[in-house]
């Protein structure tokens, strides 16, 4: 690995799509926690755009008055790779990403300059490890994907979890989420993207098993199963079809603490076994709506992206992850936990990232990460400070 030497480069972060839903509420987060010395700016395809968020911006701080405001359009290459090249860190909250976030990771790759972004798309993840890696490896970009609710708190969770138990022993780590939040448009048309392209997506991760070398002479599992009975979360587990456990899985084969044979499990935790017959049809629903192009094109207008939850609404919200751990004859559980997911929460990790990549002291490693493997037990503190939770409840 050879990282670039970026210190000369006139921006320690920039938030590209600042003036979406949570790119917005992204920039508020910084206004308020940016370090003093921390040269930040705003990127967008709008420059009116730009300049009311950085007047509200203002409001907050008046120092982000002289906010600097990059005008960048997603299918312009040249002026992606200017970004990306003036910048340490990048952040971007433009998705669907399948669809928006290529052409930037390209060009972080190329330049050796960091990378964060809130996806929650695997096929995206895949796709992007298979052209991108070797040369981020090779620049040493370090390009980290999915710093939102999908899916730091069950991969952070999870290794402070791991951080807790015997090491050299087989690990068994359950995972259930809960949650009264709601979501944006945005996020329902990522949600729509996945679930329309099982095939390709189903083909990324077979192309991306094929390439990846596995842990040497340990084993990392984290299979899809039937939904559980849960004594010591007093829940019924439905299996969440989502990254997370895909995530957790690559930091384990990465980090050698998770031991010689790990597993994880992820799962919705509800309180009635009608609720989880319920949330599995309704995923299923989904799915099937997600097939028929002018069904998924309906259900896509019923949220229009950048429209989101109010701050009332917002400030109702919580979510939490319990994590029920075994390993070498100890039993553990944990639980991180929050306020509002999907948008206050997820600006808080995505910010926290960047600013972590940005200025802490960290591993030597490039490539596509997860957030345990780049920035672990640094990010965790950031967390910590910031108001998450991460705790012990019971042995």
């Amino acid at each position: 690995m050879r990282r670039q030497d970026t210190s000369g480069r006139a921006h320690d972060l920039v938030l590209y799509g600042a003036t979406g839903f949570a790119g917005a509420l992204t920039a508020e987060y910084l206004a308020r926690h940016a370090p003093a010395d921390c040269r930040w700016a705003l990127a967008g395809r709008s420059t009116e755009k730009l300049q009311r968020l950085r007047d509200r911006l203002a409001a907050i701080d008046p120092a982000c008055a002289d906010l600097p405001l990059l005008r960048v359009d997603s299918d312009d290459a040249e002026s992606l790779r200017a970004l990306a090249a003036d910048t340490r860190v990048l952040a971007t909250t433009v998705g669907p990403y399948l669809l928006h976030g290529e052409p930037l990771v390209a060009a972080c790759a190329a330049a050796g300059t960091d990378y964060v972004d809130l996806t929650g798309e695997p096929e995206f993840i895949d796709r992007m490890f298979l052209r991108y890696d070797a040369k981020a490896r090779a620049s040493g970009a370090r390009l980290v994907h999915a710093c939102g609710f999908d899916a730091v708190p069950p991969d952070l969770g999870v290794h402070f979890t791991v951080g807790l138990l015997p090491s050299d022993v087989p690990l068994r780590i359950d995972g259930f989420v809960r949650t009264n939040a709601t979501f944006s448009g945005g996020t329902l048309a990522s949600a729509l993207t996945v679930a329309s392209r099982p095939v390709a997506m189903a083909r990324a991760a077979r192309e991306r098993r094929r390439a990846e070398p596995g842990p040497a002479g340990r084993t990392v599992r984290a299979p899809f199963g039937p939904p559980v009975r849960s004594a010591e979360t007093h829940a019924w587990g439905v299996p969440l079809p989502t990254l997370d456990p895909q995530v957790v899985a690559r930091s384990a084969a990465a980090l050698d603490r998770y031991g010689p044979d790990f597993r994880y499990r992820h799962f919705a935790g509800v309180r009635w076994l009608p609720v989880a017959v319920g949330g599995a049809l309704g995923a299923g629903a989904l799915s099937a709506i997600a097939q028929v192009p002018p069904a998924r094109r309906w259900l896509a207008g019923r949220l229009e992206p950048g429209d989101g939850p109010s701050p009332e609404r917002r400030a109702r919200s919580w979510f939490s992850v319990r994590f029920v751990a075994t390993g070498g004859g100890k039993k553990l559980i944990t639980e991180v936990s929050g306020g509002d997911p999907g948008y206050d929460e997820t600006a808080k990790m995505l910010a926290e990232s960047a600013l972590s990549l940005a200025f802490d002291d960290l591993p030597e490693r490039a490539g596509q990460l997860t957030t345990a493997v780049a920035m672990g037990d640094a990010l965790t503190a950031r967390l910590q400070k910031a108001g998450m939770s991460f705790r012990v409840v019971g042995e």
